[in-house]
């Protein structure tokens, strides 16, 4: 992976939105490449703090590992939600202190846990009885919270099926993790990713609150609350700004939750979506017949090298090309690769201009999240997508 290191400094007069697409068409790529501006990553973290208050964030490192913005936010104070051992050697390795650090998938091998505790990691997710287990005997006296399953979620991209356990579980994962020798101190959930606006949390914290009271009534001395992720980025739909967000969400919190001592936020997508843009390429235009309604449109990018999210068109991501001033008419718009799978929008065609055509510029805005580390390492032999920092 290349990274290609810009110093735009002296240029305060170019927006942060500008500084990106103004660094694209002063280079050439010969291939799909992501590019990133860790200024723009600062900026949202400030912008999320400020309207988190007293809330601690821990970066979920899975939206982008890149080297740059981990270092970033070490240097700002942030905390890290590592999925892996890999994330967790990479965050210290970057200076985050291992305190700083919460193993936040629920699912790991029982080496990682003795790794990370081992590091001095000591605050671990679980949402059954064998990962509490693993916790007690590889990382014996370790903090544990509790992952909840939350229902009807609003978000874009639900996140409540694989991970977590029924609420009715909760409070016995709180008993055995205590038998265990485990500090059991709160709870984790996520509202899903992409939840455009705050209200939409309501439904969610509500089925959260109730578990929680109810455990406290228990006898569990609970201190943290977890609420993960689902801050959403711009993909041309409106949302809230990030600042009057997440106020909004720690204000719906307080009012459920009280004066809680400790709350964990773990944005990823809302903290980089924005700081991104890929730089592509038109690779063929056509018609399947005469009287296609549709044009299909083929780009050098597709599901297998970095658009993952574009699955069920869950996330639409928006457009610029060196047509734009041209008419627009509806297409569909494809990958590369030889698997049919790969179409990214079909069901709901995007407007492109009708003058496209290979060999032309495609710019996609806003894809600083969950496109470079979802990249396959080859597929169909085309490359990864290659990443620029600015």
């Amino acid at each position: 992976m290349n990274a290609y290191v810009a110093d735009f400094s002296a240029r305060s007069s170019v927006s942060r939105a500008s500084r990106v697409e103004d660094f694209i068409r002063k280079n050439h790529f010969d291939r799909p490449t992501l590019v990133l501006d860790v200024d723009r990553v600062e900026e949202q973290y400030h912008a999320l703090k400020s309207g988190l208050g007293r809330a601690r964030v821990h970066y979920a490192v899975k939206a982008n590992p890149q080297r740059e913005i981990i270092e970033r936010l070490v240097k700002l104070g942030s905390g890290f939600d590592a999925a892996s051992r890999a994330e967790v050697e990479l965050c210290l390795s970057l200076g985050a202190a291992p305190e700083d650090i919460s193993f936040g998938n629920t699912v790991k091998k029982v080496r990682d846990i003795e790794f990370a505790f081992n590091a001095g990691v000591t605050l671990f997710a679980a949402d059954a009885e064998e990962e509490l287990e693993k916790i007690a005997e590889h990382a014996p006296g370790a903090e544990v919270y509790i992952r909840l399953i939350v229902d009807a979620s609003e978000a874009d991209w639900p996140l409540s099926r694989k991970f977590g356990c029924a609420r009715d579980k909760a409070i016995g994962l709180l008993d055995m993790a205590r038998s265990l020798g485990l500090s059991p101190v709160g709870f984790s959930f996520h509202v899903g990713s992409q939840t455009k606006r705050a209200t939409m949390w309501t439904t969610t914290l509500d089925q959260i609150a109730a578990v929680w009271h109810a455990a406290r009534a228990a006898g569990h001395d609970l201190t943290l609350l977890n609420i993960g992720g689902g801050f959403p980025a711009y993909y041309g739909e409106e949302i809230e700004g990030p600042t009057p967000y997440a106020r909004h969400v720690m204000e719906l919190i307080a009012e459920r939750f009280g004066d809680v001592p400790h709350v964990m936020a773990e944005p990823g997508r809302g903290l980089v979506a924005e700081a991104g843009m890929i730089t592509a390429e038109v690779l063929l235009v056509s018609r399947k017949s005469d009287d296609d309604l549709h044009r299909w449109v083929y780009l050098d990018i597709g599901k297998f090298s970095g658009l993952a999210e574009t699955m069920d068109e869950a996330i639409r991501y928006q457009f610029i090309t060196d047509r734009d001033h041209e008419d627009f008419g509806p297409c569909i718009l494809a990958g590369p690769s030889c698997d049919s799978a790969d179409v990214l929008y079909e069901k709901r065609p995007v407007e492109l201009p009708l003058g496209l055509r290979s060999g032309d510029r495609f710019l996609i805005r806003n894809c600083g999240a969950y496109t470079s580390t979802y990249a396959s390492v080859g597929f169909n032999g085309f490359p990864p997508l290659d990443v620029a920092v600015i």
